[in-house]
C-alpha cells in the first residue's frame, strides 16, 4: 500500500476517533464522569444513517422489512442521524444522570447508570432490527469515483471524505467553543460549575448542551464509520467506545485538543501496522497508550496530576 494511502487511512480513522473521544470529553468536562452509553449512541447514529438513506431492515427483529418511504441523500441523512443521536443522548442525560445529579450522588453511581443505559440501548437495537450486519453502499455518494489520484498514488474517496468531514466538524467545534457565548459558558462550567452559576451561567443548561453536542458527534461518527466499514451488528459501537476511551486518556481527560491529538496518534499507529499483523492493531494502539501514560500519567495535553503530600 502506498505511503500516502496509509497516511490518509490513518488520519481519517484518527479524526473519527477524535470525534468520538470529543463526545466523552464534553460530558467529562462538565460532570467529571465518563458516559458509558456513548458507544450505544454512536451505534444508533450508524443505524439512523442507514435507515434515512432508504436502507431496509432484515428478516430479524420487530421491524423486519421496515423501510422509510423516502430515501434521503447521504449528505442530508448524516446530519439528521446526528440530530437523532443527540436526542437520544439528551434522553440518557435526563434518565440516567439528572436524578443522581440533583441528589448529589457519588459520580460512580452515574457511571454505572450510564453503563446500564448503554446496555439497554444496544439490546433495544437488537430487538428492533436484529443482530445482522448492514452496509451503507458507497453509491450513496453519487457519481464520486471509488478512488482518485493524488501525488502519484491512488486514494480511496471514502477515506478522504471521512477525513474532510471529521476535520470540518472538529474545526467548527473548536471555533464555537472559543468564539460563542455558549461555548465560553460551557468552558466556564467545566472549569468551576459553582462559580459559573454565581456568574449567571445556567449549569444545568450547559450540561444538556454538552450531552446534545456529544450525541451529535457520536451520531455523525457512527454514520461515517458505517459508510467506511459497514455496521457489524448492534454491538459494533463497543469496540469504538473502548478505543474512544483510550484516545480520551491518551490526550488528557477533559482536553479538547488532547482528544483530537490522541485520535490522530492512535489512527496513524493503527494504519502503520502491517497487513499481516492486522489482528494486533488494538495491541499496538493500547501498548502505545500504556507507554505514554507511564511517562506522562495526565496524558499528552492533560493537566499535571496533583501530588500527594
Amino acid at each position: 500500500m502506498d505511503l500516502l494511502q496509509i497516511l490518509v487511512n490513518g488520519l481519517s480513522v484518527g479524526t473519527v476517533y477524535g470525534l468520538f473521544a470529543l463526545g466523552y470529553t464534553l460530558v467529562f468536562s462538565v460532570l467529571g464522569v465518563i458516559n458509558f452509553a456513548h458507544g450505544a449512541v454512536f451505534t444508533l447514529g450508524a443505524y439512523f444513517t442507514y435507515l434515512l438513506i432508504g436502507g431496509a431492515v432484515g428478516a430479524n427483529g420487530l421491524l423486519a422489512g421496515f423501510q422509510l418511504p423516502v430515501a434521503l441523500p447521504f449528505w442530508g441523512a448524516l446530519p439528521l442521524a446526528g440530530l437523532g443521536a443527540a436526542l437520544v443522548a439528551l434522553l440518557v442525560e435526563r434518565v440516567a444522570f439528572r436524578p443522581l445529579r440533583r441528589r448529589r450522588a457519588d459520580p460512580l453511581l452515574a457511571l454505572i447508570t450510564s453503563l446500564g443505559a448503554g446496555v439497554i440501548l444496544v439490546n433495544l437495537i437488537q430487538l428492533l432490527v436484529g443482530a445482522e450486519s448492514y452496509a451503507i453502499p458507497t453509491s450513496v455518494l453519487g457519481g464520486l469515483p471509488a478512488s482518485f489520484p493524488l501525488l502519484g498514488a491512488r486514494v480511496r474517496t471514502v477515506q478522504a471524505l471521512l477525513l474532510g468531514i471529521a476535520l470540518l466538524l472538529l474545526a467548527l467545534l473548536s471555533l464555537w467553543l472559543e468564539g460563542s457565548r455558549n461555548g465560553k459558558g460551557l468552558q466556564a462550567v467545566a472549569e468551576d460549575p459553582e462559580t459559573a452559576q454565581l456568574l449567571g451561567i445556567d449549569s444545568t443548561a450547559m450540561v444538556r448542551l454538552a450531552f446534545g453536542l456529544s450525541g451529535f458527534l457520536a451520531g455523525v461518527a457512527g454514520g461515517l464509520v458505517g459508510l467506511s466499514v459497514s455496521i457489524a451488528g448492534p454491538y459494533f459501537g463497543i469496540g469504538y467506545g473502548l478505543k474512544g476511551l483510550a484516545v480520551l486518556v491518551l490526550g488528557g481527560l477533559g482536553s479538547v485538543p488532547g482528544a483530537v491529538l490522541g485520535g490522530l496518534i492512535v489512527g496513524l499507529a493503527e494504519a502503520f501496522v502491517p497487513a499481516d499483523w492486522s489482528g494486533y492493531k488494538d495491541a499496538v494502539s493500547y501498548g502505545f497508550l500504556f507507554l505514554v501514560l507511564l511517562l506522562r500519567p495526565q496524558g499528552l495535553l492533560g493537566r499535571p496530576l496533583p501530588t500527594k503530600v
